[in-house]
C-alpha cells in the first residue's frame, strides 16, 4: 500500500475530497446561472477525472489537442469541444474519423482553417459543427468581433459545416491588460461575446452556443444574459496563480509537488529535487499584475522564496533558518498547475489515507 512517505519525488499528490469539492462548486456556479459547463480537461488530462465532471452535469468536455479528444473518447466522454483552430489535413482526418463515433465541436477562426474541415467533411459525408472564435481582448488566436459578420457569413456558406456557435477565452484581461479585477474581466468578456452572437443573429446566422470562461473569470461571465455556456478547467485543482488573484482559497488547493531537500548549503536557503522537469516555469515571477514571488508556494514556510531552478534542483531561499534537514520532504503549490501536470507520467490520489497512482494518459499530447 502506497504512503506519503513512501512515494518517491518530485511527485503530485492530490486530495480527492478537495477535488470532487471544487467539481461541485463549479457544477453549482453553473447550475445557478443557468448556463451548461463544459471544463476544459487540458489541466488534468485525466479520463477518470472527465468522467467525474460529467457526472456532476457538465454537458461535454473541452480539449486543446486532437490527441487529449481521442484519449478522451477512448475512455467514455462522447461530447468534446476542441477548441483550438485545427487546419493540417492529417489533424482534419483525425477530427473526422472521430466526429463519426461521437458528438465533436471544432474551433475556426479564419476562412483557410474552415474551408479545410469543409472539405473533409463533405467527402465524409457529415456535418460537422463548428463554433467561431472570438478574440475578446487577449490578443491570441479568434477574430476581433467587427470582422466577425463577414467571416460568419463565410463559414456557413461552407457545406459539410454546421456554425453553431461562437466562444472566446479571454482569461483576467479587462481592456486589453491584465488584471485582479475579476469581476470587471468576466462581464466584460459576457457583454462583447453576447453583443457579437447578436450582430450575428441580425445577419441570419443561427447562433446556438455563447461560450466563455476561464477559471478566473467564469462565475461572472456566466451572470451576463445570453452566455450559454462556461469552460473553466484549472478549478478542479486550483493553483498558486488562481489563489493570488482571488479565485480560491488556499484550502481549495487540491494538487502539491512533493519533492525532497537533497542539500542544505546554508540556514537560509536549501536545494530540493524538484526543478524544470517537474514545475512548470510559464508564469514568472515578479511579473504584473500578479507580482509573484517565486515559482510556487512552499506549504509551511510562507516566506521561503522559490527563486530559481534548473533541471533537476530547485533553489529556495528563507527569511531565516528553517530547520530542514537532508531528506525532508517538502510540499509545494505551483504558480501554474496545468503544464505542471503535463510533465508528470502520473500523479497519486490520496483518500482518507488511502493513495492510489493515477496515469496522466493524455499527458504529451501535443498533436
Amino acid at each position: 500500500m502506497l504512503t506519503k512517505e513512501s512515494l518517491e519525488t518530485p511527485c503530485i499528490l492530490i486530495d480527492e475530497h478537495i477535488v470532487q469539492r471544487n467539481i461541485d462548486h463549479m457544477a453549482e456556479c453553473a447550475a445557478r446561472s443557468r448556463v451548461k459547463l463544459r471544463p476544459h480537461i487540458k489541466t488534468h488530462k485525466i479520463p477518470e477525472f472527465a468522467l467525474r465532471q460529467l457526472v456532476k452535469g457538465a454537458a461535454g468536455i473541452t480539449a486543446a489537442k486532437v490527441s487529449e479528444a481521442e484519449i478522451m473518447a477512448e475512455h467514455g466522454v462522447d461530447d468534446i469541444f476542441i477548441a483550438y483552430p485545427v487546419v493540417s489535413p492529417s489533424k482534419i482526418k483525425r477530427i473526422i474519423a472521430l466526429a463519426q463515433k461521437i458528438h465533436v465541436i471544432v474551433g475556426v477562426e479564419s476562412l483557410e482553417g474552415a474551408t479545410n474541415l469543409s472539405r473533409e467533411a463533405a467527402e465524409a459525408g457529415i456535418t460537422l459543427s463548428v463554433r467561431l472564435e472570438i478574440d475578446t481582448g487577449l490578443a491570441r488566436t479568434g477574430v476581433n468581433p467587427d470582422k466577425a459578420i463577414e467571416l460568419a457569413q463565410q463559414i456557413s456558406a461552407l457545406p459539410g459545416l454546421d456554425l453553431s456557435g461562437i466562444f472566446t477565452f479571454k482569461g483576467a484581461v479587462f481592456k486589453g491588460v491584465g488584471t485582479l479585477d475579476l469581476k470587471a474581466a468576466g462581464q466584460e468578456e459576457g457583454r462583447i461575446m453576447v453583443e457579437t452572437a447578436e450582430k450575428l443573429r441580425a445577419c441570419g446566422i443561427a447562433i446556438r452556443d455563447v461560450s466563455v470562461g476561464s477559471t478566473p473569470t467564469a462565475a461572472y461571465a456566466a451572470e451576463v444574459e445570453g452566455v450559454t455556456e462556461i469552460r473553466p478547467g484549472t478549478y478542479i485543482f486550483y493553483d498558486r496563480m488562481l489563489e493570488v488573484m482571488g479565485a480560491c482559497s488556499k484550502e481549495d488547493w487540491a494538487a502539491k509537488v512533493l519533492v525532497t531537500v537533497v542539500s542544505v548549503p546554508a540556514e537560509d536557503w536549501f536545494v530540493v529535487d524538484g526543478g524544470s522537469k517537474a514545475f512548470a516555469t510559464d508564469v514568472q515571477p515578479g511579473q504584473q499584475p500578479l507580482n509573484l514571488k517565486g515559482f510556487g508556494e512552499i506549504i509551511g514556510l510562507p516566506d521561503a522564496v522559490f527563486e530559481r531552478m534548473n533541471e533537476e534542483h530547485g533553489m529556495i531561499r528563507t527569511s531565516g533558518p528553517h530547520r530542514l534537514h537532508v531528506g525532508d520532504i517538502v510540499e509545494i503549490v505551483p504558480n501554474h498547475i496545468c503544464p505542471t501536470i503535463n510533465l508528470h507520467n502520473e500523479v497519486f490520489v490520496s483518500q482518507e489515507g488511502a493513495i492510489r497512482a493515477v496515469p496522466v494518459l493524455a499527458r504529451g499530447k501535443l498533436a
